[in-house]
């Protein structure tokens, strides 16, 4: 794959991290890094006073740094703000910063050399992932201190993961003949202002969440049939009359999964009308596919934007100070995507109460196959009752908050990082939640008859029966969630999902 500093999507980022795709650098975007380094330089030989290269940094913007100093300002930089505590990012997130991070430099906007970039590949062709601390980014002035981890491992110190484990990047550098580099002036302060940290955690929950929904259409399906619900809420001309495109194609994806179910029932069979969470699928879902493409917008931007600071405008020739490093943008987009992605696992947990509770279905209590003896489902109800409700804490806004900082000059921060963070807890949520939806609806269609399933239905039930048994026993169900969530991480979903 070719970097170019424009146009990378989010699913070719899939590729370099999810599968090791090798990516290289485009000649004509590492010529115009070379033009914006020799600005750079010029702008230093005229004594030029430019934050961040000869002065400090924060509220020490007004501080002028010698000349002689500026080379150790910015690795002082890099050993100050490398401040993150906490459990490290992935493996996964991490490659996403260091392709991320290359992808805004090779824009030619940093003043940074190209050997910064080529490094930075090739920590990625070699598949040397920094250890990065999770906790401790405001979001604005980037997410300076995770991107300082990053940029210790450059300039050979911090650790790195290599094969699983955690090695001193030294070591590790010596193995793979990675030379590291020594910073210059503007290239510790360009390798840490930015967004890296939010939007590879972003871009990574997004693919993830668009997986998700899509699984929680087709599970959704398969609980309609074990409820034996009404197919006549589905009819296209309810959801074309209000107009939401998104809402129209949740309909339509539900109607052909069950086209040929001989579960389903129509309006006035056995009832006139399903509770919500079984008739308002499309209209809930849909909204969710809607903040879906909102996030989706904002990261595609993201992911190819120049945000650290000061930027450099070669055809100018000039050097200006502005505030793209600010979080916001991602900060609200990550906590939209908490919203949506948690009013899935919403319904679903609904339903399960539909699927369990015989108050409000025919099917044996809890489903369980000696009711009274055996608990059956109960539980699971519990556990997706406690992941729902932690989804609502964790769906708390993060871009609304604000802590003044560096004496308050930098007055207002985005908390992104926070909301990204928040937000890919809430999909694994999720997927626990749909994971017991999917084995409760399971053990409901196989009360109803399985051979009366849709095709559709049928063969996702199928596939599904083989990570996980049918409740003949209680059992200990955790194995049979976590197994059967594992089993959605990998289960891509044939027809086509909206983009």
């Amino acid at each position: 794959m070719e970097l170019t500093g424009h146009g990378l999507t989010l699913e070719e980022v899939g590729r370099v991290v999810y599968d090791f795709e090798c990516v290289t650098l485009s000649e004509e975007s590492m010529a115009m890094v070379g033009n914006s380094r020799h600005q750079i330089e010029e702008s230093i030989a005229n004594h030029e006073l430019i934050y961040g290269i000869n002065t400090g940094f924060g509220k020490f913007s007004d501080v002028e740094i010698d000349l002689e100093d500026i080379n150790a300002l910015q690795l002082n930089l890099i050993h100050s703000h490398a401040c993150g505590v906490g459990e490290p990012f992935s493996e996964e997130v991490s490659r996403a910063m260091v392709l991320l991070r290359a992808n805004t430099l090779l824009k030619g906007y940093s003043g940074v050399r190209p050997v910064v970039i080529e490094r930075l590949v090739e920590l990625l062709n070699k598949q040397v992932h920094p250890v990065i601390p999770s906790q401790g980014s405001l979001g604005a002035s980037g997410d300076l201190a995770p991107l300082a981890h990053l940029a210790l491992v450059l300039i050979g110190e911090g650790e790195v993961f290599n094969q699983g484990d955690k090695q001193s990047t030294k070591e590790v550098f010596s193995q793979k003949q990675i030379d590291p580099i020594q910073l210059v002036a503007k290239e510790g302060l360009a390798l840490i202002n930015g967004t890296q940290a939010m939007t590879a955690v972003g871009v990574l929950s997004y693919l993830k969440a668009e997986e998700l929904l899509s699984q929680a259409e087709r599970i959704a399906a398969i609980t309609i049939e074990g409820l034996e619900g009404i197919m006549d809420a589905f009819d296209e001309r309810i959801h074309r009359a209000r107009g939401f495109t998104e809402q129209i194609d949740v309909a339509r994806r539900i109607s052909e999964y069950l086209q040929d179910s001989q579960l389903v029932t129509k309006q006035g069979e056995k009832r006139v009308q399903d509770a919500y969470s079984i008739r308002c699928i499309p209209q809930v879902l849909g909204a969710s596919w809607q903040t879906l493409k909102y996030v989706k917008d904002k990261l595609a931007v993201e992911i190819n934007a120049a945000t650290d600071n000061p930027l450099i405008f070669n055809e100018q020739g000039e050097v200006r100070s502005g505030g793209n490093f600010h979080g916001q943008p991602i900060a609200i987009a990550m906590d939209l995507l908490k919203i949506g992605m948690s009013e899935v696992a919403s319904m679903a947990e609904r339903r399960i109460e539909r699927l369990v509770n015989p108050q409000l279905n025919d099917l044996p209590p809890f489903l369980s196959p000696e009711p009274g003896l055996q608990s059956g489902a109960m539980i699971m109800q519990y556990t997706a009752a406690s992941l729902v409700s932690e989804n609502k804490t964790l769906s708390h806004p993060a871009s609304v908050d604000s802590i003044p900082s560096s004496a308050n000059q930098e007055d207002h921060v985005s908390m992104g990082t926070i909301g990204a963070r928040h937000a890919a807890q809430i999909i694994e949520n999720v997927r626990r939640v749909l994971a017991i939806e999917l084995m409760c609806a399971m053990q409901a269609v196989e009360i109803r008859g399985v051979e009366k399933m849709a095709k559709d239905t049928q063969d996702f039930y199928n596939r599904a029966r083989v990570v996980v048994p049918t409740i003949t026993q209680d059992r200990v169900f955790s194995k049979d969630i976590e197994a059967l969530a594992n089993w959605l991480v990998t289960s891509k979903i044939s027809h086509s999902t909206p983009t």
